[in-house]
C-alpha cells in the first residue's frame, strides 16, 4: 500500500472515527457529529475526493477534509434518521438523501436548501416496523434516473431527477437493501434482497433473478459494489443472516453471471455488511463485517488482508486519497 490514505467509518452508538494511515491508527471524529452518534451512510464527493457527506440519526453532515471534521447541514431532516445519501455523478451539487420512517429528499445547491420529494411509501412494514431507505443510487449513464430501495417497501424510481416516483413491481421481495448500476454495453440495474439479487436491462421493466441462493455458500445478501473502473465486476457482501455469526464476500467478473468467494484471512464475526471504493485506486476495496471488522484488498478482491482494529456494530464506510 504504497499511497496513502484515510477511512472513516460510521458506527451505531460510538459515531463515526477516522484513520489517515491506511488503518494502523484511529481517531474518533468528535467536530461536529456526536461521540455517540449513529453514522449510517456515507456518500464521497465524484470530483472532490476529500469532501464526504454523512447520515446520522439526526440529520446530514459534511466533511471537507476526508472525515477529519464535519459540520452539521440544516435540513428538514434534523429530526430524522438518515440512512443513504447520493452525490449526482454528473452535477454533485444535486444531492440526494433517503430517511427513516422512509421519505427521500433532495438538495440543487449542494446541500444547503432541501425539498421533500413527491414518493409514496409505507408508515409501517413488515420486520423492521418502520420503513427506512437502505439504497439509492444516480445511474452515471443517465443521471436523470435514480433508483431507491427501501426496507420493507419495495423498489421506487425517477425517470426525470426525482421530480416524480412510481414504485416497480418486478422485484419480488420488498426487503430491499441496496441497488447498483453497471454500465457496460448497456446498463444493468442490481437490487439485493436477503436471498437473492434481481437484475433488469430494460431500465426496470422487467427484471430476473441471478440464482444466487444456489451459488452462495452463505445466501443472506446485503450490499453491492462495483469495481470503479470495470463494472463487470460486482461484490456482494453475505452471510448467514442479518444477525449472523458469519460472512463472506462474493465476486463475479461478469455481471453476476458467475460467482467466486474469495477467502479472507480470518473467519468474519458477523455478516459482511458493506464496501468502500473509490476512483482514485480501482483496484483497493474496503469491506466491513455488521460487528466491526474491516477488511482491505489491494487487488481487486483477489486477496484480503484484516485491520487490527475493530469496533462496535458498523452501518458504513470510505476511503478518500489523502
Amino acid at each position: 500500500m504504497a499511497d496513502n490514505f484515510s477511512i472513516c467509518i460510521g458506527t451505531v452508538g460510538t459515531g463515526a472515527w477516522v484513520s489517515s494511515d491506511r488503518g494502523e491508527s484511529w481517531r474518533q471524529v468528535r467536530t461536529g457529529l456526536w461521540a455517540e452518534s449513529r453514522v449510517f451512510g456515507f456518500a464521497v464527493h465524484p470530483k472532490q475526493p476529500r469532501t464526504i457527506l454523512a447520515g446520522a440519526d439526526d440529520g446530514i453532515y459534511r466533511s471537507e477534509d476526508g472525515g477529519e471534521r464535519f459540520e452539521r447541514l440544516d435540513s428538514p431532516m434534523n429530526a430524522l434518521h438518515v440512512w443513504k445519501v447520493a452525490f449526482d455523478p454528473i452535477d454533485p451539487e444535486i444531492i440526494f438523501a433517503g430517511t427513516r420512517p422512509a421519505a427521500l429528499f433532495r438538495s440543487a445547491d449542494g446541500g444547503r436548501h432541501w425539498n421533500k420529494l413527491p414518493v409514496e411509501m409505507a408508515e409501517e412494514c413488515p420486520n423492521v416496523r418502520i420503513p427506512r431507505v437502505t439504497a439509492l443510487t444516480v445511474d452515471p449513464s443517465d443521471h436523470r434516473l435514480v433508483w431507491a430501495g427501501v426496507e420493507v417497501d419495495g423498489v421506487r424510481r425517477s425517470r426525470d431527477g426525482g421530480e416524480s416516483w412510481i414504485r416497480i413491481t418486478g422485484v419480488t421481495d420488498p426487503d430491499i437493501h441496496d441497488t447498483a448500476v453497471s454500465v457496460n454495453a448497456a446498463a444493468t440495474v442490481l437490487t439485493s434482497t436477503p436471498r437473492e439479487i434481481f437484475a433488469s436491462t430494460d431500465g426496470g421493466e422487467s427484471w430476473r433473478g441471478l440464482g444466487v441462493g444456489k451459488h452462495f455458500r452463505l445466501p443472506y445478501c446485503r450490499s453491492l459494489a462495483l469495481k470503479a473502473d470495470d463494472p463487470r465486476v460486482v461484490f456482494v457482501a453475505t452471510g448467514d443472516g442479518a444477525l449472523g455469526s458469519t460472512g463472506a464476500i462474493q465476486r463475479s467478473k461478469d455481471g453476476g453471471q458467475t460467482w467466486h468467494a474469495p477467502p479472507l484471512p480470518v473467519e468474519p464475526n458477523s455478516p459482511i455488511w458493506a464496501f468502500a471504493t473509490h476512483r482514485a485506486n480501482p483496484d483497493r476495496i474496503l469491506a466491513c463485517s455488521h460487528y466491526g471488522e474491516i477488511f482491505a484488498s489491494e487487488d481487486a478482491g483477489d486477496s484480503w488482508t484484516k485491520l487490527r482494529r475493530e469496533f462496535s456494530e458498523i452501518r458504513s464506510l470510505a476511503w478518500t486519497p489523502s
